[in-house]
């Protein structure tokens, strides 16, 4: 039976925290709007909780910027877990999220809280920050069991080879990175320096 809670804490954060992949789903305020639902991974500490109500997950280099573009019209952000082993668990946290840029004078704090892989990485886009509403978990009954394998080096391997001013460059080329899929402003071109 699915239950909610008033925190992100004990054996919630430690299952979250053990989930090698989580979806992030968005959506403008008009009706005939896109909405998005994107999954998100990479490695060990790309997301963490900062305390029982706040989340935050690094927004890296990719195609398009939907979620920030979202973000920044009405903050409406829905993030959810599921086990592809183990107990069968759906955990969703419905909230508000915002992106933080490189150049806001709350990144240097925030990128504290993010492995040291991931501090210095040329192609990190923002920080999502995420205030919790509502905490829930479900069955996950329906969920497959799925082994994890191992991350893909692919994107790490890609953008590793960027400096700011050609992953900036990079980003500037993509058609949907400085407005989303129906034309809201989504990630400042050219890219916000880093404040440190």
């Amino acid at each position: 039976m699915a239950k909610v809670y008033e925190r992100v804490d004990g054996r919630l954060r430690s299952f979250i925290e053990e989930q090698k992949v989580f979806f992030t789903a968005t959506a403008p305020l008009s009706g005939d709007g896109r909405v998005n639902l994107s999954p998100k991974g990479l490695a060990d500490g790309s997301f963490v909780v900062i305390d029982g109500l706040t989340m935050a997950y690094l927004d890296l280099g990719g195609s398009g910027a939907e979620t920030i573009a979202h973000l920044r019209e009405n903050g409406r952000i829905t993030l959810m877990w599921c086990a592809f082993d183990g107990p069968p668990t759906i955990v969703r946290v419905h909230g508000r999220g915002e992106p933080v840029f490189r150049d806001n004078p709350r990144w240097d704090g925030l990128i504290t809280h993010f492995g040291d892989d991931f501090r210095k990485r040329t192609d990190c886009r923002a920080i999502i920050l995420v205030t919790a509403e509502r905490i829930s978990d479900s069955c996950g009954y329906a969920v497959p069991f799925m082994e994890y394998v191992e991350d893909r080096p692919l994107h790490a391997q890609r953008f590793g080879r960027e400096t700011d001013e050609s992953f900036n460059e990079y980003c500037e080329k993509k058609p949907y990175v400085a407005t989303s899929l129906d034309g809201l402003p989504a990630l400042p071109l050219p890219l916000p320096r880093r404040t440190s």
